[in-house]
């Protein structure tokens, strides 16, 4: 039977690390929740993934860096961003003590 679910409920009341939660996944597409307080992509560090990802930022606000002319893209709730497969890029920032709710689809 389909069930309803809320994508800002059953956020923890502690989270040490970065929050990354399946909503759906097969051979096309995964989408995830993914909740960020205060955290960053560690220094240094890039996401360089084989595949497309679409991403809302849902709640809260964020900094996105792609390493490719050192673009930093400073996002608020509602806004939403491609990033094309091996686009290498970090999270940059999250607001200390707001949940920043993300949507990721990632497209295989």
């Amino acid at each position: 039977m389909p069930s309803a679910a809320n994508i800002f409920k059953g956020i923890p009341e502690q989270i040490k690390e970065e929050l990354f939660e399946p909503l759906l996944r097969n051979d096309r597409v995964h989408i995830e929740r993914i909740v960020s307080r205060g955290h960053v992509t560690p220094e240094g560090q890039w996401y360089d993934q084989a595949w497309d990802e679409w991403v809302i930022l849902l709640q809260g606000q964020a900094l996105l860096r792609y390493e490719t002319d050192n673009v930093r893209i400073r996002l608020s709730a509602g806004d939403y961003v491609l990033i094309p497969a091996h686009t290498k890029h970090r999270v940059e920032w999250t607001l200390p003590d707001v949940d920043s709710v993300w949507l990721a689809i990632h497209l295989y």
